[in-house]
């Protein structure tokens, strides 16, 4: 059996284009083109970080305001981004407090041994940094 490997983690939002450009001001990531599928009311985003991670940020017409509704539904549980030492995640988590990112915890550790500290993105999209 070959090895396996998350290949990228999707996240439907209502504006793609803000969230690319949150992700590569403060994650260093490379945007690939905006992807459009006209006829199914689509439109995706493509973003690589260094680490070799990709996320998808994904947008309907038929994207539904809350759970229990028709389509899908914003936002996931949580992203969490590796940046290799606990003094990596605080240096990032004052870099985005002072440029207004919410910072909602941390930075801690958590009861399983993380380091991390939690902020939001544009949507309120829940981020770890951990160490």
């Amino acid at each position: 059996m070959p090895a396996i490997r998350i290949e990228h983690v999707a996240l439907w939002c209502g504006d793609p284009e803000a969230l690319r450009d949150f992700y590569r001001t403060w994650f260093e990531a490379e945007a690939g083109p905006v992807y459009v599928n006209q006829a199914k009311g689509f439109r995706s985003i493509f973003l690589s970080f260094a680490g070799g991670a990709r996320l998808e940020l994904m947008t309907s017409t038929g994207l539904a305001a809350r759970a229990g509704s028709d389509g899908p539904v914003p936002g996931y549980a949580h992203l969490a981004l590796a940046t290799g030492s606990e003094s990596a995640v605080d240096a990032l988590t004052e870099r985005l407090r002072a440029g207004g990112v919410p910072v909602v915890d941390g930075p801690r550790r958590t009861g399983d041994g993380y380091y991390e500290s939690v902020v939001l993105d544009p949507e309120g999209n829940r981020i770890e940094i951990t160490a």
